[in-house]
């Protein structure tokens, strides 16, 4: 018998309480799959809170875009899960520099770098050590994961990435200088390296998915290839078909 352990967003206590009135809660320790109630947001959440136990997850959605996860339904919960198809993915490592010192966070959606005051940010990019854009100066620029390609870095106009391709997308946002420079897609192992230019005068905050670091000085951002974690979705309803239809919707 599958054991699940059932974890819910805080307007999803209702439906926490009957679907544990239907199955059994082995906990989050013993659990073979967990099952996350609620939106987009609280499936990140939840990936973040089991990232060192690895235990699959299995969404459903009560939030409003829901597109990590799958429908709300109360029954045939195991035989769902039984016949669910699996989607392995893997966060961003974001070293964040400041004048206290280094902050580390997992990002499984993207890294933001976004200015902090009316002033546009001025930013250094290099990418495994060598310089590619010495000023970007921009509202702010964002590296990517595929399984992020849809959230923010779709609406900063990024590029739509299979949830398998070994690719990263360096995504400008509201870019101002260098004026026709649209972002670039970067293999998976590429080491992403971000300087502050003018950092008193424009600061900027780096954010990894929902966690925040101000003043930034300079930031690192690389996939953590050894770090995996696996998220289950309805038969015929992967993300990678998810990710597919994404690109042909109006």
């Amino acid at each position: 018998m599958t054991k699940l352990h059932f974890t819910a967003a805080t307007d999803a206590t209702q439906a926490l309480d009957a679907m544990r009135a239907r199955h059994d809660d082995a906990g989050p320790e013993a659990a073979d799959i967990v099952i996350a109630l609620g939106g987009d947001g609280f499936m990140l959440q939840t990936l973040h809170t089991f990232t060192d136990k690895g235990k699959p997850i299995y969404g459903m959605n009560l939030g409003s875009v829901g597109f990590l996860m799958n429908e709300y339904r109360q029954e045939d919960l195991l035989k769902r899960l039984a016949a669910a198809e699996k989607a392995e993915i893997h966060p961003l490592i974001m070293q964040a520099h400041t004048a206290k010192g280094i902050t580390e966070a997992r990002a499984f959606n993207e890294v933001s770098l976004l200015r902090q005051t009316r002033q546009a940010a001025k930013i250094r990019i290099m990418v495994d050590g060598k310089p590619r854009i010495s000023e970007l100066i921009c509202d702010g620029v964002l590296v990517s994961t595929p399984a992020g390609s849809t959230a923010y870095n779709l609406s900063a106009h990024g590029p739509i990435l299979p949830i398998d391709a070994a690719l990263l997308a360096l995504t400008p946002i509201s870019v101002f200088r260098p004026r026709r420079w649209r972002g670039a897609l970067l293999p998976h192992r590429a080491k992403v390296q971000f300087e502050i230019l003018e950092n008193g005068k424009r600061p900027v905050s780096a954010v990894a998915d929902d966690f925040e670091v101000r003043d930034v000085i300079a930031v690192d951002v690389a996939e953590d290839r050894s770090t995996a974690m696996t998220m289950l979705y309805d038969a015929g309803h992967n993300l990678d078909e998810r990710i597919l239809s994404e690109q042909f919707s109006d």
